[in-house]
């Protein structure tokens, strides 16, 4: 396929696949045409590698949600035709860059598809760009409920407040500041 093809379908720019097509730096195999043009050579449809399904929990409390969740998650997947060869569970906020089996999970080569219930399962913001890297190598990320609540934003908006009291105050009263300051802005509108 052509290189400008594979960079729309993996939402890379077109001149940064080019320029690791250049420099030899393809997550995929490419070849140079006589003219000049760079093309992606087809992989095999049928990948080997594996399925997984990551769920998360934001607090300890919450712990028991998450063999219900994975649950939910294998079923809908089975529904979806995948065969899930392994459920990781992870404790601990979405807005937390410290999830040793999320990176485990990102950095395993064999696996192929990431199962996840809902967007923020997964990570609060970035998405997009997590798919698009992980997409450049023939891996993918499948949410079964994309939907985005208004309750989720509100709750979204909560934990970024949260996360930045918690830098400046301690973590013993960042959940309780961050509520004052969202019904401080609620009583300003």
């Amino acid at each position: 396929m052509k290189l400008s093809e594979w960079a729309q379908r993996n939402g890379v720019h077109y001149q940064t696949a080019w320029k690791w097509a250049r420099d030899g730096t393809m997550p995929v195999p490419v070849v140079k045409t006589a003219t000049g043009r760079y093309l992606v050579l087809e992989q095999p449809a049928d990948r080997a590698g594996r399925a997984v399904a990551y769920c998360r929990v934001s607090s300890a409390d919450q712990k028991a949600d998450l063999e219900r969740q994975a649950g939910r998650v294998v079923t809908a997947a089975t529904g979806m035709g995948l065969t899930i060869s392994d459920v990781v569970t992870e404790v601990g906020s979405g807005l937390n860059g410290r999830r040793p089996k999320l990176a485990r999970l990102l950095r395993d080569a064999s696996v192929s598809v990431i199962v996840v219930e809902h967007r923020d399962r997964l990570a609060r913001f970035g998405l997009e760009h997590l798919s698009a890297a992980l997409g450049a190598s023939g891996r993918r990320i499948v949410v079964i409920d994309d939907a985005e609540v208004e309750d989720d934003l509100v709750r979204d908006m909560t934990e970024v407040l949260t996360s930045f009291c918690a830098r400046l105050y301690g973590r013993r009263s960042a959940s309780r500041r961050a509520k004052a300051a969202l019904r401080a802005a609620r009583e300003v509108a």
